[in-house]
Order: structure tokens, then C-alpha cells, then sequence
């Protein structure tokens, strides 16, 4: 049996704030991950970069645009695909920094505003790639352990990312 790719862009949205935008995914029975929380993003189309999948895919998924140069590369990641058994996904993974929440009009899903305070509490109810693009991001191994107070690093990060939307 062939293996089968699967290409994501996904981005971590980040508020004026410094809260996170995180997507609830729908909870029905024909897509991965039926009412989990994830990062919004999705699937490349033939001919795409990874910038202009997740471009478009926040565009389709928020109702606004937000143009390449706002999007801050985080990491890449081929590996065995934790959301599909016996396929490989490859995909680049963004962050994208002074979203106005109130412009968004969310499409796939639901708005799940979340402080860095709370994402011990979303730890078993985040795919698992939203967690290995979050865990990258807060730079730890495990930064969803119970106890650890994420508030210090998120506080220094968004004070020197804050961007006008």
C-alpha cells in the first residue's frame, strides 16, 4: 500500500492582546479531528507555496486577508502524520501577530480566544500538530506539563511582537 502526503500551512493567531485565536473544530464525523482545537490552516493546493496556502487558508477560514509579509515563518515538519494513520505530512507552520478579533468572521469551526495561562487546560483536546507548532513556539519540550505558567514567556513575546492590524 502507498503511503499518502499530506501537505498543511497552519498559523498561530495572536491578538492585539497577546491572547491566542485558536480554532474549535466542528464536531462531525467526516474530518480529522472532529471537535478538537487546532491552529487555523489546511491544505496546499497543487502549485502553491506553503506562505500562499496559509494565506489563503486564513483568508477562507477568517474572512480577512492578511498579506504574505504579515506572516512570520515558525518551523517546518515532515514526519509520519500523527492525524492519519500510515501517511507522512510535510508542511511550515506561521505566526501571525496583531490580529483584530473583531474582524473576523470564522467560517470552518468556532473562535476559541485562549491566555497563555489557559493552555494547560487544552492540552488533551489540541490535534497534535497544533501542540508540536505550539510547543516549538514556547521553545520547551513540554510547555503543556501541569503546573508550568506559560504567562512570563508569552508576556515577553508579545510585547515585542505587537503589530497594528
Amino acid at each position: 500500500m502507498e503511503q499518502m502526503l499530506r501537505e498543511v500551512a497552519c498559523a498561530i493567531l495572536i491578538d492585539s492582546s497577546g491572547q491566542l485565536l485558536l480554532q474549535q473544530r466542528d464536531n462531525v464525523p467526516d474530518i480529522v479531528y472532529p471537535g478538537y482545537v487546532s491552529l487555523f490552516g489546511g491544505h496546499r493546493e497543487p502549485g502553491e507555496t506553503f506562505l500562499q496556502c496559509v494565506v489563503r487558508e486564513i483568508h477562507e477560514e477568517t474572512s480577512c486577508f492578511f498579506p504574505p509579509e504579515r506572516f512570520e515563518h515558525l518551523v517546518n515538519c515532515n514526519r509520519s502524520d500523527p492525524e492519519v494513520a500510515g501517511s507522512t505530512v510535510q508542511g511550515e507552520f506561521f505566526v501571525l501577530n496583531g490580529v483584530a478579533t473583531e474582524r473576523l468572521i470564522i467560517t470552518e469551526g468556532s473562535l476559541l480566544i485562549c491566555k497563555p495561562s489557559e493552555l494547560g487546560s487544552l492540552e488533551r483536546k489540541l490535534t497534535p500538530l497544533s501542540r508540536f507548532a505550539l510547543d516549538t513556539f514556547f521553545e520547551r519540550t513540554r510547555p503543556f506539563s501541569k503546573g508550568r505558567d506559560l504567562s512570563a514567556s508569552w508576556a515577553a513575546y508579545a510585547r515585542g511582537r505587537r503589530e497594528i492590524s
